[in-house]
Parts: C-alpha cells; structure tokens; sequence
C-alpha cells in the first residue's frame, strides 16, 4: 500500500516519509525483537530520531523545532510503523508539548520547549488515567494544594507510559474539591513535574509488565513538591487544557494505525506470492486474496479520513468528528490487517523471528488507547448525531 498521497497533496511530506524510512533502516526486526525480549526501552532509536529532528518536528523554529504541521508529524509516525518499527515510545512528546506551546507562558516555552527539541529534555509521560477512574477524568483523586510558594501534589496514577524514560511528565490534578465546583470537570489544573527533581522526594514509579513492550507504569506521588510556575495556564481549567490536545493525539495515533496496516498488509501480499503450497502460490487462492484485498481497501479508507482530519487541524478548523473517526476506523484497519497477515503465514505468524506476533500485540493496543472504540462510538453517537449521552 502506497504510503504517499497522490502527487502535489500537501499531505504528502515525501521528503519527510524518505529520511524516516532511511532512519528505520538501521533500526530492523532484530533490533526490536531484543528490546521485545527483555521489556526495554529504543534509547537508542529514539535518540537517532531526535538528533535527526523527526521528534522537534511540530516544536515551532522559534523554539529550536522545525515548526511543521500535524499532517507532517503523522508522516513521521506513519512511516516509523510501516517500516515495522514502533513509535509509542516517544510518539506522546509529539502531542503533550502542544499543550505546553498553546497554553504555557511566555516563559515556560523559552525553558522547556528548546531542550525538548534537541533532546536535553524528554517529555514523554503524561499522568491522566487513575486506578479508580480510568476515563472518568472528572472523578480523579490525585490533589494538588497550594504550600508555600508552590505546590504538594499527592495520589497516584496507572498507565502512565515512559515514565522511567522520562524527564518531565504532563500531570492533571484537582486542585479545587469536587464537592465546590458545578461540574465535575472544574477545578482541574495541569502541571509539567520535573521528575529528576521528584524521584526519591515523594514520587516512585512501579513497572507494570504488560502483554506488549509500552514500558507503562504505576506512579505514586506522595507530597511532591512542585513549584508555582509548575502551573500550566489558569488554574481550575487543566480538563479544557487536556481537551485541547485530544484531536491532535486521536490524528497521530491514527497515523501510527495505517502505518501498522500497511506494514501487515506489504508482509501478508509478499508471503502469499512466494509460498507455495500444492504446486502453486497460496495467493492464487481467493481464500487467502480476498482478505488481503479487503483488509487494503479499509485500509485505505481509514488513511483518507486520517489525512482529513490532519488538513482540518492544520487549517485551524474544528476537527472533533473527523479525528475520532479516524481514530476508530484506523485502529480497526489495522486490526485486520494485523489478523489477515498471521492468519496468511499460517504457523510462521507465532514464529518471533517473522516479527507479526509482535507487531500483532503492538497494534492490539489501538483498540483500547489512547481512548477506548466504545468511548469513540459514544463520542461519535452524542456529538455528531446528536443523541443523548450514554454515560
């Protein structure tokens, strides 16, 4: 499946697909397989894609990045996923500095954003999701209280991927009780934790050893102290500020879906051509044919409506609708592409070294994060269609 859109669409980005595509070149099923192996971390792939820039590629000049759109982003990603690679171990500095560049201070740009872009700084953990809520935002228990000239945050939070790898993490905590504010999304703030400075000093983050290599884990954080400019916009209004980077988040993981689709599919058409069984190739049957063929179409309808949404937010214009569904139908493509490749290599899919299993685990996740399919199908039943809300 052709990564590029036709010529002369601006959401081509061909120079941009071609140096990522080069980069992975160093970076093949071996690689990845160890890593998958012993649960660690791409250091050294994500630090080639940040001295090449890929990882500053939404960062604004001004600041050190090279100041592209999201349509440019989700080709980085895109590709990382169609050469068999894996972006979810940086994939969230992509998404969670934009909330920092649209709503931080003039002076929290200038002291982070720069080190982000070069790599001196990782922002890659965002602590959202707690144990009791999950997606309930709005009923989460972590506090934040004003001490002195900063801040004590205490609670805990689940999911909170890369933050063993991380220098600074995203965190939303209530900093007005429930019980005083009209609706349960008030008086939430966000703040950026500094977690060189937090480790040993009330923060401890636990592994949680999941069904495929994210690097999640389980933080508590017991009194961290933070200080006031850890604040990020106004305080009481971190759920909007979260809101606010939602669809950019949906577009870039939607285009880590059609890469993985694309990956699966190129893989399942390239065995059923050279495998022979019965004195000719197994792609002559239209058993195996078909559901390659129509994994490809969705395939290819899901990256339209993924390009969609990309033009909208780059355009400015609202693009809650087209994101979700991009989110949803990507994340199923994938999906079957994922089952129609293992179920064409038949035995050899399970076989580690063929890389499927592994890319079948790490597509797996699409289905249940960022955001859940039922939560989009909800999204999609209330706010497009407009019937009543069902939670």
């Amino acid at each position: 499946m052709d990564g590029a859109m036709q010529a002369g669409d601006p959401n081509d980005w061909g120079d941009v697909r071609e140096g990522v595509r080069k980069l992975c070149l160093r970076f093949p099923g071996e690689y990845w397989r160890a890593l998958d192996e012993e649960r660690g971390y791409p250091t050294d792939f994500v630090k080639a894609l940040t001295d090449e820039g890929w990882l500053g590629a939404l960062i604004p000049v001004e600041y050190g990045g090279s100041g592209l759109p999201i349509s440019a982003a989700s080709a980085i990603l895109e590709e990382i996923h169609a050469s068999g690679c894996n972006g979810a171990a940086c994939h969230a500095q992509m998404y969670t500095m934009g909330t920092i560049l649209r709503h931080g201070s003039a002076e929290q740009k200038q002291r982070w954003l720069p080190d982000i872009a070069t790599g001196a700084l990782r922002l890659q953990a965002f602590g959202v999701t707690e144990p009791t809520s999950g997606t309930d935002t709005g009923s989460l228990r972590t506090m934040a209280k004003r001490e002195g000239n900063g801040w004590s945050i205490t609670g805990q939070k689940i999911w909170t991927s890369r933050a063993e790898h991380s220098d600074l993490m995203l965190l939303i905590a209530r900093t007005t009780p429930r019980e005083q504010v009209g609706r349960r999304t008030d008086g939430l703030s966000l703040f950026v934790v500094d977690m060189r400075e937090a480790r040993g000093n009330g923060l401890t983050i636990r592994p949680i050893r999941t069904m495929m290599n994210h690097g999640t884990t389980e933080v508590f954080l017991d009194d961290v102290r933070v200080p006031a400019d850890a604040l990020i916009g106004e305080e009481g209004r971190g759920f909007r500020y979260l809101i606010d980077g939602i669809n950019a988040e949906r577009i870039l993981i939607s285009a880590e879906a059609v890469g993985d689709s694309r990956w699966f599919i190129e893989k399942a058409t390239a065995y059923a051509n050279e495998r022979s069984v019965f004195g000719r190739p197994i792609g002559q049957n239209q058993g195996i044919q078909f559901p390659i063929a129509t994994a490809w179409a969705h395939a290819q309808a899901a990256m339209l409506m993924q390009r969609r949404a990309a033009t909208l937010f780059d355009a400015g214009q609202p693009c809650g609708a087209e994101a979700n569904t991009a989110k949803l139908l990507c994340a199923d493509a994938a999906l079957e592409s994922a089952n129609v490749c293992l179920q064409t290599h038949g035995g050899f899919g399970f076989a580690a070294e063929f890389d499927i299993e592994r890319k079948f685990r790490e597509t797996r996740l699409f289905q249940v994060a960022p955001i859940s399919t039922n939560l989009v199908l909800s999204y999609i039943a209330e706010h497009v269609l407009g019937m009543p809300r069902s939670y």
